[in-house]
């Protein structure tokens, strides 16, 4: 079985699956509504316009980062004020020709229709396999099928009038009863997920052909959905000539020394010796019972079973890098600091935990800056991120935000508190010519059920983002975006992927890297320009998680970032994985950190590019000794790590090709068509010599008897 990569999605899982199974068990007579081709009209009407201008709010302007001096390092003067290019940007938007953000069909009628569903979902049901493909996001017709089962019972019991109470206690006995997790856990996932799952149900007017389709993605069908097709706006602006092929950054040039740090998932119940075989989402706590034998039971310094990380190994990992890594310049951060507990999360604990590790950090790394972006876990309930328009004081995400203001206020300039706070994202002038921009990537992230209210650029983000590098591009800035989900990963919407795409092509020369995590692993995303799939133009680095949920090693990145000089890239120029042995550590009882690899000298890559990366990805699909190696520090060489198939190999590396989310179909057919064509080399010459060595066999076998009879 393949680990997950983050137990995010599991609440929906236990939703899907009781109501699925609730599906299968009523009398068929009960549920006329899904025998009905007949759909209520669609009512076409303009989304509430947000009266907030982008254009007005503070700009980071001056340095925020003064470098400290280090060997083969330079600091420059600072850049002028761009205040004259914010002018002009003004202009631009004040000149041009409105359009909407939103595509509507005024003649749409009432085509759109049930499928029939239950005789399918009653023969396909398999929870455990359906529990797998959520956590894993790697979905297939059987999780598709529960879902359309589920949302379409949620919704004609909504419909017929039961309340919120009966319908939470409905899902919390469907899920203990068909043991699908533990009474305390089933419990705790109604009570958190069901009334806001209950809340956007009620409001919306899709079918479960369209909500699982945007839930779940591409493994549930491309369906199409009117009410979630948008487009951004480009300023009318040309595009600068692209470069043939990015220069390459200079030898011996000044550089930047950065941390990267994502997904640590602390636990504050972590208890040493706690059973670590449970049955609930997460173990390794008191409240997960006695261990059965000495396997099962913790150990001191984490666990690859489903645990999260324990508060020593923090420490220990900060202490290890405070002291391996004294020249750091500057740190990027990228969410998920709460664990796995999704169950019986409060916003008060997860806000906790949210000020802790902001306290050790700052502690651990004075007078360095940190630049953080917001994680799927923070919220509580997980996954849960209102846009600005529902700004009910109960239901609103402003309990998160404004803390998050407060507490990233230790290492961001005053400017960005205006973003923060309306949708937690921001841009910062690191130094002259070089900015930092960090997304809240919970705005694609479809398991937030929020966007199915609408999700068209939640809290204008990826409006404000072309805003800044529009900025950018004027002042002749190189930016680098941080956030927490990969834009290409399937837990992103695919809306929202497909013009967070466009804005990457468009503005290709000013975006030298990407950073995000989410998905605990070591990887990388490439991007292309959409029109021309033999032009790299960007590389998405995803950092490894510090969590050993489950079955990885703790990890950490290091990244060496083009300078301060006058023919800066603003490249990064090299990257190492540092990692600790989880299993050593347990056993000898100290953990030892160390450098698992260095990318260019482990794949022989003459820079790190988009073109590089590119080449390398050829270079993976051909090579299968390569590909051990990466897969090896894809798993963060975990001893626990699973042999890896084709099948195995065509996810990984169609993974690294698509930066567009729910597209596998346009980015991969000809990587998996080299991995087909090398397997089916490999089966024949297998079966070859399998029949030349039986042959042989058979052709010895006529000596034989002589032998036995001595006269051989």
């Amino acid at each position: 079985m393949t680990p997950t990569q983050q137990m995010v999605n599991r609440q929906i899982c236990w939703l899907i699956a009781a109501l699925a199974i609730a599906a299968g068990l009523t009398v068929i007579e009960g549920l006329p509504f899904l025998y009905t081709n007949a759909r209520a009209p669609i009512n076409w009407t303009e989304p509430e316009l947000d009266d907030w201008r982008i254009e007005v709010q503070p700009r980071s302007i001056i340095p925020h980062v003064e470098l400290k001096y280090h060997a083969n390092r330079t600091n420059s003067e600072p850049s002028d004020s761009d205040a004259e290019f914010l002018e002009r940007l003004r202009a631009l938007k004040r000149n041009r020709t409105s359009a909407r953000m939103l595509w509507y069909d005024a003649t749409a009628g009432d085509g759109l229709t049930y499928p029939p569903f239950v005789d399918k979902a009653l023969k396909l049901f398999n929870l455990k396999q359906v529990a797998f493909e959520i956590e894993n996001s790697v979905m297939s017709k059987v999780s598709c099928t529960a879902c359309k089962a589920g949302a379409g019972l949620l919704q004609h019991y909504i419909k017929s009038g039961k309340t919120e109470a009966e319908l939470m206690k409905m899902i919390a006995q469907y899920c203990t009863n068909l043991s699908i997790q533990s009474p305390r856990v089933c419990e705790g996932v109604a009570q958190l997920f069901g009334s806001e799952v209950i809340y956007v149900l009620q409001r919306v007017n899709l079918g479960p052909d369209e909500l699982c389709s945007f839930i779940i993605g591409d493994g549930c069908g491309d369906v199409y959905n009117p009410y979630h097709e948008w487009e951004v706006i480009f300023p009318p602006v040309p595009k600068p000539p692209r470069l043939s092929e990015l220069p390459m950054p200079m030898e011996a040039a000044p550089f930047f020394k950065v941390l990267h740090i994502s997904d640590t998932h602390y636990d504050p119940h972590y208890v040493e010796g706690a059973n670590a075989d449970c049955n609930e989402p997460l173990c390794c706590r008191l409240s997960s019972g006695r261990a059965a034998n000495p396997n099962a039971a913790a150990g001191k310094w984490g666990d690859y079973r489903k645990c999260d990380t324990p508060k020593r190994t923090v420490d220990n990992m900060l202490a290890h890098i405070a002291e391996t890594h004294k020249d750091i310049d500057y740190i990027l951060w990228t969410g998920d600091l709460p664990p796995h507990d999704v169950w019986n999360q409060t916003k008060q604990e997860n806000l906790e935990i949210i000020k802790e590790t902001v306290k050790q950090m700052t502690e651990k790394f004075p007078g360095i800056p940190i630049f953080p972006a917001l994680g799927n876990h923070e919220s509580a309930p997980v996954n849960s991120f209102p846009p600005p328009y529902v700004n009910q004081v109960d239901i609103s995400i402003n309990w998160l935000y404004d803390e998050l203001d407060v507490q990233w206020r230790r290492w961001l300039p005053q400017s960005v508190s205006h973003t923060v706070r309306r949708g937690a994202f921001y841009s910062v002038l690191v130094r002259p010519g070089f900015r930092i921009i960090s997304l809240n990537m919970n705005y694609c992230n479809n398991k937030n059920w929020w966007l199915l209210l609408n999700s068209t650029d939640p809290a204008t983000e990826l409006q404000w983002f072309i805003y800044e590098l529009q900025s950018a591009e004027f002042s002749n800035e190189k930016v680098h975006v941080i956030g927490h989900i990969p834009p290409g990963h399937s837990d992103c919407l695919k809306v929202w992927s497909r013009n967070f795409y466009k804005i990457i092509s468009r503005y290709e020369s000013t975006i030298t890297a990407q950073f995000y995590g989410h998905t605990h692993f070591d990887e990388f995303e490439m991007f292309y320009d959409p029109h021309d799939l033999t032009h790299p133009n960007s590389i998405a680095y995803i950092g490894p998680s510090v969590s050993p949920y489950y079955d990885l090693n703790p990890g950490y990145r290091i990244y060496y970032v083009d300078g301060d000089h006058d023919m800066t890239t603003r490249l990064v120029i090299d990257h190492e994985s540092w990692i600790m042995n989880l299993k050593e550590a347990n056993l000898y009882g100290y953990p030892i950190w160390y450098k698992l690899y260095t990318a260019r000298a482990a794949y022989n890559m003459k820079a790190l590019r988009p073109s590089d990366w590119d080449k390398l990805l050829n270079e993976l699909t051909d090579n299968q000794e390569l590909f051990e190696m990466y897969y090896k520090n894809y798993w963060k060489n975990s001893p626990a790590r699973p042999t890896c198939d084709a099948e195995c190999k065509k996810r990984m590396l169609c993974d690294c090709k698509s930066g567009r989310s729910h597209d596998r179909r346009h980015f991969c057919a000809d990587v998996e068509s080299k991995i087909d064509e090398g397997s089916s080399k490999s089966w024949k010459s297998w079966f070859y010599r399998g029949l030349t060595n039986s042959y042989s066999l058979i052709s010895s076998i006529t000596y034989l008897p002589k032998y036995l009879l001595g006269y051989g």
